[in-house]
């Protein structure tokens, strides 16, 4: 079989949801707010397809820098490197 190269790819285990938290993630979730500095925590919720952040960076600790429309710009080390995501609040938790 040939080498996939989707988004989602190596992702079966990774996204998965546990069985109580299947289904609609709660309004509060999507309707958070974050100021610039705030340290936050990128946990992908699988059921929001919309400004979903690359799964490699699912689990990644980061700072958030400002907001742009409805998503937010997260600074994030990756390897020594510094590197911007751009993610929606559903994918974001507040430490």
């Amino acid at each position: 079989m040939p080498k996939t190269k989707g988004f989602r790819k190596k992702t079966r285990s990774k996204l998965r949801r546990k069985l109580r938290e299947r289904g609609l993630s709660p309004l509060t979730r999507a309707l958070q707010e974050f100021e610039e500095g705030d340290i936050v925590y990128i946990k992908i919720d699988s059921s929001v397809h919309k400004g979903m952040p690359y799964p490699r960076y699912h689990g990644a600790n980061g700072v958030i820098k400002q907001k742009r429309g409805r998503a937010y710009l997260v600074e994030i080390k990756d390897g020594g490197k510094k590197k911007i995501l751009i993610s929606r609040p559903q994918h974001l938790v507040k430490i």
